[in-house]
């Protein structure tokens, strides 16, 4: 569940950002009867990304228990901790350009009279967010179950609008920029975890045979199928019986992302420079 939350949470208020600035600018140049074409893509992003995650999991479902289950499940973790990575750093690098980005194509939407380019772009921007919100579910259901999964990405989708709203009313008073940058870092915690269980799937299926003897087995005093431990496995990564080559895994991928993650929010960096004097208002929203 609490896996669950923090992704939605998250990627709603990215999603909900990029709406923002759609809206405002439309607002701002006097075109707010635009505003249908910007939700009709939206909707069709989500259902498009949600859609797709449940015929995903319902196809994998009829495979329960099986070989086949086991090497898609694989191929979602490392898919799921390649997007991770790729979309904190990406937003941290972009972040000083996407606002100038989305007007200018806006501007050239509205240019060539395009009510569907407009829906396009939000289908676009809002779409990307949805497939990889998709794809991290899908992991975090395969690692952990269902449990609490619904229940936590709608407190994350609920807070997240709530964030968005407050941000448009407040502008500067909220500090985005830290949020994304404290989020971004618990992101790269558990993209570590997902690391592990790709790890541990290719060992069980018989690929990987290097250091694949398990280390201990603490399931009597914490078992992953817990309510404690399902939290902690989701979340750290934790396993009852890691095997030398997930904890290898593990700690070289976190310290190497966080590392680099934490670098670039440095003062002296030239991403912390351009987002450090960033409004968070909807024209411009901080980011990680």
């Amino acid at each position: 569940m609490i896996a669950t939350f923090v992704i939605f949470l998250r990627e709603g208020i990215e999603a909900s950002m990029i709406v923002a600035i759609l809206l405002a600018y439309l607002d701002r140049i006097g075109q707010r009867r635009h505003f249908r074409d910007v939700l009709l893509g939206v909707a069709a992003a989500v259902a498009l990304a949600s859609g797709g995650g449940v015929a995903a999991y319902l196809t994998i479902r009829t495979y329960a228990g099986s070989r086949t289950q086991t090497i898609f499940e694989t191929a979602t973790f490392a898919v799921a901790a390649v997007l991770l990575t790729y979309m904190t750093f990406w937003m941290r690098s972009h972040a000083r350009t996407i606002s100038a980005d989305l007007r200018a194509r806006t501007e050239a939407a509205l240019g060539r009279g395009e009510r569907l380019g407009l829906a396009l772009l939000a289908f676009q921007a809002v779409g990307r967010e949805g497939v990889e919100t998709a794809v991290f579910t899908l992991a975090i259901v395969f690692a952990t179950g269902t449990r609490g999964t619904l229940a936590g990405g709608t407190a994350g989708i609920a807070l997240a609008l709530v964030v968005a709203v407050l941000v448009y009313r407040l502008g500067r008073r909220l500090n985005l920029a830290r949020f994304f940058t404290v989020v971004g870092a618990l992101l790269m915690v558990f993209a570590a975890g997902l690391v592990a269980d790709t790890v541990e799937n290719l060992q069980q299926l018989g690929w990987v045979h290097l250091l694949d003897h398990p280390m201990w087995n603490t399931g009597h005093v914490l078992s992953e199928g817990s309510a404690l431990g399902d939290v902690v496995h989701s979340l750290l990564g934790y396993a009852q019986q890691p095997t030398p080559l997930q904890l290898v895994a593990y700690v070289a991928y976190l310290a190497a992302a966080l590392a680099a993650f934490l670098r670039s929010g440095r003062p002296g960096s030239g991403h912390a420079r351009s987002s450090a004097h960033r409004p968070a208002g909807p024209d411009a929203p901080a980011a990680a």
